[in-house]
């Protein structure tokens, strides 16, 4: 498919994507009453189902969804890893141990939600202190040091599990899985994705040169430790704004940057938009999957995500097997 057309069809499926999310549910609202409710036009009722409880979950699912994306795109560029991953470093770990840690005190809303920005941070920056101290840093070096922090901090979370107390342990498992039934609106995360997206798009080019590997990037003369430093500042940043919105949701940053490759290639001009669109996509259906399928119950995204992505994502891998074989 020609890029030129990528970008409008996806943009196309966001806005279908976020429709269906407002309009499915217990109460299904027509195209008229949401028209009509975003203008303050329509009944109370409806207006508070859209306006206060599917429209600003919708939109968190679909920033959530960007943010794992774009992160995914530049963890792969920063370890030339394609099975990296925005959790491979430990990120997501490290901020289930803050926020678990505020669960069990008794903490809620906004404080669990710093916790884990915390843990988050506290992790990369564990991650690149001890990938540093040997004497600078290689993607190899840095990818075995957080597989190492996330075992370690998984160790410690299923600890905090059996020790806590049972009555928070349902809710922190939801977390652990990816839920984002009480996840209020964050236009903060929207507006990150948003400037993130645009600019990693106009360093599209040094994208594409780091991607190709080191020697030709410093042949291109692209400077590679501040190069480095800013996406691995980025990444980490994007993970822990997507963790502390809908906790532990995988797959969505490895997945999706496969799939736009083999659409239209490697040029992150049109991958990192791209990859931004459809992440969101898709964790807005799966969401809003996830609050119908067993209704009244809700499921945890993340289990949905992951179900879906391990056979799409070893379907993609047989086709570039067979691609490049």
């Amino acid at each position: 498919m020609q890029a030129r057309r990528l970008l409008p069809i996806l943009s196309l499926i966001a806005v279908l994507s976020l429709l269906t999310a407002v309009s499915v549910g217990s109460t299904s609202v027509s195209f008229d009453m949401l028209l009509k409710s975003l203008i303050g036009g329509y009944e109370p009722i409806t207006r508070e189902i859209v306006m206060n409880l599917r429209l600003p979950r919708a939109l968190n699912a679909f920033s959530t969804g960007g943010l794992l994306a774009l992160s995914g795109v530049l963890m792969q560029i920063l370890l030339r890893n394609p099975l990296a991953d925005p959790f491979v470093l430990g990120i997501s770990q490290g901020a289930a141990i803050a926020a678990l840690g505020a669960m069990l005190l008794g903490l809620g809303g906004v404080a669990i939600e710093g916790a884990a920005g915390m843990g988050a941070l506290g992790a990369t920056l564990l991650v690149f202190a001890l990938a540093h101290a040997s004497g600078g840093w290689t993607p190899q070096r840095l990818l075995l040091n957080g597989v190492v922090v996330a075992s370690g901090c998984t160790a410690i979370v299923g600890l905090m599990l059996s020790l806590g107390d049972e009555t928070h342990l349902r809710g922190m498992l939801f977390w652990l899985m990816g839920d984002l039934s009480f996840a209020s609106f964050s236009p903060t995360a929207f507006v990150l994705l948003v400037f993130s997206a645009a600019c990693a798009t106009i360093g599209a080019r040094n994208l594409n040169v780091m991607a190709r590997g080191e020697i030709e990037s410093q042949s291109l003369g692209v400077a590679l430790v501040p190069v480095r430093v800013v996406l691995f500042i980025a990444t980490a940043v994007l993970t822990a704004s997507a963790v502390v919105t809908a906790g532990g949701i995988g797959f969505i940053g490895l997945v999706t940057p496969h799939l736009v490759r083999l659409i239209a290639g490697s040029n992150h001009r049109i991958v990192v938009p791209a990859s931004v669109l459809l992440g969101g996509s898709l964790l807005t259906l799966a969401d809003t999957l996830a609050r119908t399928i067993a209704a009244p119950r809700q499921l945890p995204v993340g289990a949905l995500t992951a179900l879906v992505g391990v056979p799409l994502f070893l379907l993609l891998m047989q086709r570039e097997r067979r691609v490049t074989g």
